[in-house]
């Protein structure tokens, strides 16, 4: 027999890959951290080596410590270190490959991703960030786009989304279709539904934490590609051996020339807005000219000052931008002027961590992230100008300590302030208005939070209190998140939360900002704009045995001090400024097995999702306008070697709609609010990717997609306008058959 290096396979793959394929060639479980296997890469081990072999070949090669607990059980830990004990030590993956490989279910009920690991999913050729999070349980997207991502019926202004650390007033490209932050510059993705930890506020609904690697990397590492919108390119290398920096720019090709896979986003983005619909509404303006491009640029510097010194710089800006000219005769002389939409979120953080001892940490950062919105729309018929402005800027301190008390229990306590400020203009200069409205918000946050960590028992309590001496109002949120495992392959969940938030989105018009990107951001005021509060309480109960796993999870969500003008109506209620709440009640249901190279999942959500206005409706409760009573989503994976293929199927009831009465004299008269249906939406997806070995440093793989593949027209919104005393039916419809195809490097 020859010596177990010589039959080590050379090429290194991700060790979390690796794992994967031990579980099902020795028939055990692993069970490790969340950072234990981050960025670490193997061998395969040989086949015909025994398990006890194998984890001696992996012992040496990754530096891991592999702890045989029974013949089943075995747990992948870190060697004992005086290095920086990180905040999410205890958090142990309880459930790999959730839905599928890169996502996995954590004792503390986030659900964490991992771009580096991601595998496919239907319709995806790239590991997308807010798209992966749409295919979750709980989670949905009344109009397809992940700049409206609700979460267990929430609007997306009640999520809160950090990139590094950094609240995002912006998460969409191409208003909304993709998502703005580059998949490849991000280490990790931690998805809360319920539960969060006393360290955030904000996100009545959920959160969403994007961090980027904190390691000095000790070798040179990049990528580039692109696809049918865009190109893109990253790159970590070190400086020094204590310094490190990670760069990453995106741009989209739009405005270069046109692919099919633009044209079916801009026609599913451009509907009803003033960008198309100038020679219907004045019958001698034309649009032309449309120039549409975004991008985005990411930087990280990471400085290892001492053993026990960290420094870290991040940056991030975003942007998009369209362009178009209004074209008209008058008086046989023909005009023209340019109308356009910018949509900016720029950010920026500097950290510094200390280790004092094996057991104590500290970190201070201070942060800013600056959005702007800005459109300008002309008239020329007219000779109107119109300019509206959505401008924000949060700036803030944090301040946490980490106590380590024993391998078993962590203690974390902390500090936040944060200086909010929104504005908002509106100019038009025929006949001559202005309005300029700003409101500033500072509060004073801390928090404290235990956890515990011990086998089969996790459990995290916290509370956070948080004061608006602005209202002279003080908030106090306590927290829970704790799980038990018991009969061997049964886990049982409770999460609960009190949260709440100062800002919240609202639509004035309909047509505001060319009808494109019609929610601005508006801070609480204590009156016409109330604090929006939520409370949360849910149920889960997970079975896991060999290739099967079974997960439900039962909840009740209450949020009240909504604004009207935050939801979007269109029916009896567009005009209306008042406030009120929501109640929904539902449950998440995953069913997910693996079979040799096929993996199969099906996720079913029910719930029932009711609003509650004191003055809408005569008091009567009545249907959210997110209200997706049940919903289906059924995927299978297949892998072979290199080759990796995706199927999906998704559908659900029909969004709530009201319908109207009859017309009288160009009175549009509604009916129940919201007492319709639309038609059931579904859709069919499909993906491949091809992965090639150009040298032993340098890899590829080929991606094609088929968005909608059966090209079902599916209706998003239904909605009547009253034009020149006639009434209109307008129909927003789904994205139709989109291709898409991709081609990346890295080395």
């Amino acid at each position: 027999m020859q010596p177990l290096k010589a039959q080590i396979q050379t090429e290194l793959v991700p060790l979390i890959s690796i794992i994967e394929q031990l579980e099902t060639r020795y028939n055990v479980s692993f069970s490790f951290l969340n950072t234990t296997l981050l960025n670490i890469e193997s061998s395969v081990p040989p086949e015909n080596v025994t398990l006890k072999e194998a984890l001696t070949i992996l012992k040496e090669q990754t530096g891991l410590i592999f702890k045989v607990i029974d013949r089943k059980s075995i747990v992948i830990q870190k060697p004992v270190t005086v290095l920086m004990p990180q905040i999410e030590q205890l958090h142990t993956v309880i459930i790999q490959h959730y839905l599928t490989k890169g996502i996995n279910l954590n004792a503390d009920g986030t659900i964490k991703i991992t771009p580096k690991d991601f595998d496919i999913l239907p319709g995806l050729i790239e590991p997308d960030v807010m798209q992966t999070i749409k295919a979750l349980p709980g989670i949905t997207s009344t109009d397809e786009t992940i700049a409206n991502l609700n979460i267990r019926g929430g609007t997306n202004d009640q999520n809160l989304i950090l990139w590094d650390g950094i609240k995002m007033y912006q998460s969409g490209h191409f208003f909304g279709m993709i998502s703005a932050f580059d998949p490849y510059a991000i280490a990790s993705v931690s998805v809360t539904k319920n539960g969060t930890s006393a360290r955030f506020g904000d996100g009545v609904s959920g959160t969403v934490q994007m961090e980027l690697s904190d390691a000095v990397n000790n070798k040179n590492t990049g990528g580039a590609g692109f696809n049918l919108l865009h190109g893109n390119g990253y790159l970590k290398f070190p400086l020094s051996e204590k310094m490190g920096l990670q760069i990453s720019a995106r741009r989209s090709i739009t405005d270069v020339f046109n692919t099919v896979t633009y044209n079916q986003y801009f026609d599913r983005v451009f509907q009803d807005t003033d960008v198309t619909n100038n020679s219907a509404n004045y019958n001698r303006t034309i649009t032309k000219n449309e120039e549409f491009y975004f991008y985005d640029v990411s930087t990280k510097l990471i400085y290892d000052v001492t053993k026990k010194d960290k420094i870290q710089g991040s940056f991030l800006t975003i942007d998009n931008r369209l362009n178009y000219l209004e074209e008209a005769t008058i008086s046989d002389f023909p005009e023209a002027l340019e109308s356009g939409l910018s949509q900016k979120n720029v950010s920026g953080k500097l950290k510094y961590n200390r280790v004092w001892n094996s057991i104590f940490t500290t970190s201070i950062s201070g942060y800013v992230s600056s959005y702007m919105l800005r459109a300008k729309n002309f008239d020329v018929i007219n000779n109107q100008q119109i300019l509206q402005e959505n401008e924000v800027l949060d700036t803030g301190i944090k301040i946490e300590i980490n106590n380590i008390i024993s391998p078993t229990i962590q203690w974390i306590n902390g500090y936040q302030f944060a200086e909010v400020g929104m504005s908002n203009l509106e100019d038009v200069n025929r006949p001559d208005f202005k309005r300029y409205i700003k409101e500033v918000i500072r509060s004073h946050a801390g928090f404290s939070e235990f956890e515990y960590a011990k086998r089969n028992t996790n459990i995290r309590g916290g509370l956070r209190v948080t004061h608006y001496r602005k209202f002279e109002e003080a908030f106090i949120e306590p927290r829970i998140s704790a799980s038990q495992k018991f009969a061997k392959n049964f886990r049982i969940e409770l999460l609960g939360e009190l949260k709440h938030q100062a800002s919240t989105q609202i639509i004035d018009r309909q047509n505001d900002f060319l009808g494109i990107e019609k929610r601005r951001w508006v801070l609480a005021n204590d009156s016409t704009v109330p604090i929006v509060y939520s409370r949360q309480v849910s149920l889960g109960l997970h079975y896991k045995k060999n290739t099967w796993l079974l997960s439900a999870e039962g909840y009740v969500k209450d949020v009240e001090g909504i604004s009207s003008r935050s939801q979007g109506f269109q029916n009896q209620f567009q005009f209306t400024n008042t406030t009120g709440g929501y109640t929904i009640n539902g449950l998440d249901f995953l069913a997910h097995k693996k079979w040799g190279n096929f993996k199969s999942w099906m996720s079913y959500s029910v719930n029932r999702n009711e609003y509650r206005f004191e003055s809408l409706n005569n008091g009567f409760k009545f249907p959210n306008n997110v209200a997706i009573q049940h919903a289906v989503n059924f995927t299978t994976n297949y892998t072979y070697n290199k080759l990796a293929l995706a199927i999906g199927f998704n559908w659900h009831s029909g969004l709530p709609t009201t319908a109207i009465a009859n017309e009288e004299n160009g009175t549009i008269n509604y009916t129940t609010p919201n007492g319709d249906l639309l038609d059931n939406y579904f859709r069919a997806d499909i993906s491949a990717t091809y992965k090639l070995t150009i040298s032993p440093k340098l890899n590829s793989i080929i991606g094609l997609s088929l968005w909608n593949v059966l090209n079902h027209n599916n209706i998003l919104n239904r909605y009547y306008t009253n034009d020149n005393d006639k009434i209109q039916v307008f129909e927003e419809s789904s994205l139709g058959f989109t291709p898409n195809l991709s081609v990346r490097v890295s080395f």
